[in-house]
């Protein structure tokens, strides 16, 4: 299930007197005794590194104290983690009740540097020691603007990393098919931070209900799987934006046991016609709306998408739309890589595959 070759590069995990070697994923990392690190420990498990997207290692000697995350999905994580104490600023801010329980809780108090992409200056002025990026090459989500350079990060005294699975996602040499870029993702900002074990819990709970939708939906052959459009309705409606093979949305699309319709399409977002969507005719249509901040909000820009498919003229004729076969899932929770990507894969198949998951259950 979790195969490690989306980058090729190897994962080392260097011990005192010993080391290990594993299959590598899509950034490199290295730490001592790592497979100890407890939840919040000092230096155990340091010196730990990380690779970005193009190879460039940056090295922890302890934990970061201070960290600046660029959206929900790194804050999410590092909440899950039990470093949330840590953070001291996010972009692109998870709205009230977006996340479950204590953790939006916990999200809330974080100070919003940008409610969107957080502000060059703003960002080397907030006194991080550690920047986590998850736009980088992510061309839909507009990167990271007017971004520092390597230099002014390292003058300001931050570390700049990444996660990969969406941040270098676009620059891949395969596509994403299943999450082992996202738990690899989860895995790192463990050892980075000094929650191991944590990290590791947290994949194999993610990794269980993956498996479990894969052993049901695992049998159906591949001209049968159900074809699934990913409708993004914050990119616009006058152009369409096509989730294309090397987003994170693909892998989450195929392990739930549907045909990504844009799966042929190399890189992370596209843009399409409607006539190119019409063509596919889909089996079933993700309205995906960015979080609004509130239910009500949601489930409104939920109602304007579907009531824009079956107005359109273009578009209300498509099987999908016939039928009525819509699935209210939000964008980030498809797109953004992060713990939730697993509960995603169950929704859309327990849709798409009742029987089978039911019986498997």
């Amino acid at each position: 299930m979790r195969s490690r070759a989306m980058y090729g590069v190897a994962v080392l995990v260097a011990a005192v007197s010993v080391l290990a070697t594993g299959c590598g994923g899509n950034w490199e990392e290295s730490g001592s005794d790592q497979g100890r690190a407890a939840d919040g420990a000092g230096t155990e498990g340091f010196p730990a590194s990380v690779a970005d997207c193009e190879g460039k290692r940056t090295t922890f000697t302890r934990p970061p104290e201070k960290i600046v995350t660029s959206n929900a999905a790194a804050l999410e994580i590092l909440l899950r983690l039990g470093a949330g104490d840590k953070v001291i600023g996010t972009g692109f801010p998870p709205g009230k009740g977006t996340l479950p329980g204590r953790l939006d809780a916990q999200a809330q108090k974080v100070p919003v540097l940008g409610k969107k992409i957080i502000a060059k200056e703003k960002l080397l002025g907030s006194g991080a020691d550690l920047y986590i990026d998850t736009f980088a090459h992510m061309g839909n989500m507009g990167g990271m603007g007017d971004a520092p350079t390597d230099k002014e990060f390292t003058a300001a005294g931050i570390k700049h990393i990444y996660l990969g699975s969406t941040a270098c996602a676009p620059t891949a040499d395969e596509p994403q098919k299943d999450l082992s870029a996202v738990m690899q993702d989860i895995e790192r900002l463990g050892t980075v931070t000094g929650t191991a074990d944590r990290a590791r819990t947290l994949v194999k709970s993610m990794d269980k209900k993956v498996s479990a939708v894969r052993k049901a939906v695992g049998d159906v052959p591949a001209d049968k799987l159900p074809s699934y459009f990913f409708f993004d309705y914050d990119a616009g409606t006058k152009q369409p934006m096509a989730l294309c093979n090397r987003q994170v949305g693909n892998a989450v699309i195929t392990q739930a046991g549907a045909r990504n319709v844009f799966g042929s399409c190399e890189g992370d977002f596209k843009p399409v016609s409607w006539e190119d969507v019409v063509s596919k005719n889909p089996d079933w249509i993700q309205l995906a709306v960015r979080d609004r901040g509130s239910k009500a909000a949601n489930d409104k820009a939920f109602d304007e998408a579907e009531t824009f498919l079956k107005e359109n003229a273009a578009t209300q004729g498509m099987k999908a739309v016939k039928d009525g076969n819509f699935l209210r899932i939000g964008s980030e929770r498809t797109t953004i890589a992060g713990v939730s990507n697993a509960d995603t894969v169950e929704e859309i198949a327990t849709v798409l595959h009742p029987g089978q998951v039911k019986a498997a259950r």
